[in-house]
């Protein structure tokens, strides 16, 4: 079989599918692209969407999707879990992005769909650290990198949540982080530990010198959601819009192409924290999510209610009059960070 990590030119494809005569048809891939931009899908999804056809169509010898269906997808799937080992929620993934595929980019019909099995997620018991290791931990960790994990400790955010916050996004008066375009593009407000508020307006004085050098130098420019730059140009440039840790190199935007300063890597905060557990002499798994993990447990030891605990971390069971908790001052205001018990 060919090796999945090879460059594929889609147009060796063995498609034996009619092409329109008066124009070049577009490449699959990028028609599935520009399905998931118009639905405003993440960076993150498109990524994976576009690999997992990719490796659906090399798995397959290149035949083209819309010449195949339930077989050929129940055998990809079980490749990935008796071959490749795969976890079941990645299996899951995989499933979801050829639905993706067929129903939005080929608009082919899947009553075939119910015949492919869907993996059941294994459930685990979430690692969380005692304070006693997240002290040890945070001993070990300096600068962002310190900053970083420890508000999502002392948020309950996810790492890419923390790395995507804006300048706006910091209610220092109010005591609140406001988390936009969350996991499942939802927005909810969470507490600002105060124990933080000197060492973040330290890192605001650092990115606000580092955009008035970009601004100097031709550059400022952030990338915006959605349709905002349209609407208001000058947003792309406006302090409230940047980074709050900002990159410290312009990089490429991969969907505009314009050189921009990105937010840091999770990847880098991953390697950092993962490097301090090892030094500190934490024997469990640690990564950043494990922090998110250990706010919520430590918030419901010291006898927060369930319900306000679960709007701060932006649970997907939440009923729909949990948004109004933060406004009895049982959200983001009325909760004090585990951070500040430290």
């Amino acid at each position: 079989m060919r090796d999945l990590r090879e460059p594929i030119s889609f147009g060796e494809l063995n498609t034996n599918v009619p092409a329109q005569s008066h124009a070049p048809p577009l490449k699959l891939l990028d028609q599935l692209r520009g399905e998931l931009r118009v639905r405003h899908y993440s960076i993150r999804t498109e990524q994976a969407y576009v690999d997992w056809a990719r490796r659906f169509i090399l798995h397959h010898g290149k035949r083209h999707p819309a010449l195949m269906g339930a077989d050929e997808v129940a055998s990809f799937l079980t490749y990935l879990a008796t071959e490749r080992n795969v976890a079941a929620s990645t299996q899951n993934q995989a499933k979801s992005a050829l639905l993706f595929l067929y129903s939005k980019v080929l608009r082919v019909e899947l009553p075939w769909l119910g015949e492919v099995i869907t993996a059941h997620a294994s459930r685990h018991l979430p690692v969380v650290l005692t304070p006693t290791e997240v002290r040890s931990l945070f001993a070990e960790l300096n600068g962002v990198n310190w900053l970083v994990a420890s508000l999502l400790y002392g948020t309950g955010m996810r790492v890419l949540e923390g790395l995507r916050l804006r300048v706006k996004d910091i209610e220092f008066e109010r005591r609140e982080v406001v988390i936009r375009e969350g996991k499942g593009n939802k927005d909810r407000v969470s507490v600002l530990p105060e124990n933080l508020i000197p060492p973040l307006r330290d890192q605001l004085a650092r990115s606000q010198n580092l955009h008035r050098q970009d601004l100097e130098e031709g550059y400022g420019a952030v990338a915006l959601p959605h349709a905002l730059a349209v609407k208001d140009p000058s947003a792309a440039t406006a302090w409230g819009w940047q980074w709050l840790f900002p990159s410290p190199l312009r990089s490429i935007d991969p969907r505009s192409g314009e050189i921009r300063r990105h937010h840091l890597l999770e990847q880098g905060v991953q390697k950092a924290v993962a490097l301090a557990s090892r030094r500190a002499g934490i024997s469990k798994p640690c990564t950043p999510h494990v922090l998110r993990h250990s706010f919520a447990t430590h918030l419901l030891q010291a006898g927060y209610d369930i319900r306000t605990v679960q709007e701060l971390l932006g649970h997907s069971n939440v009923k729909t009059t949990m948004i109004y908790t933060h406004v009895l001052n049982r959200g983001g205001r009325g909760v004090r960070s585990p951070l500040d018990q430290l």
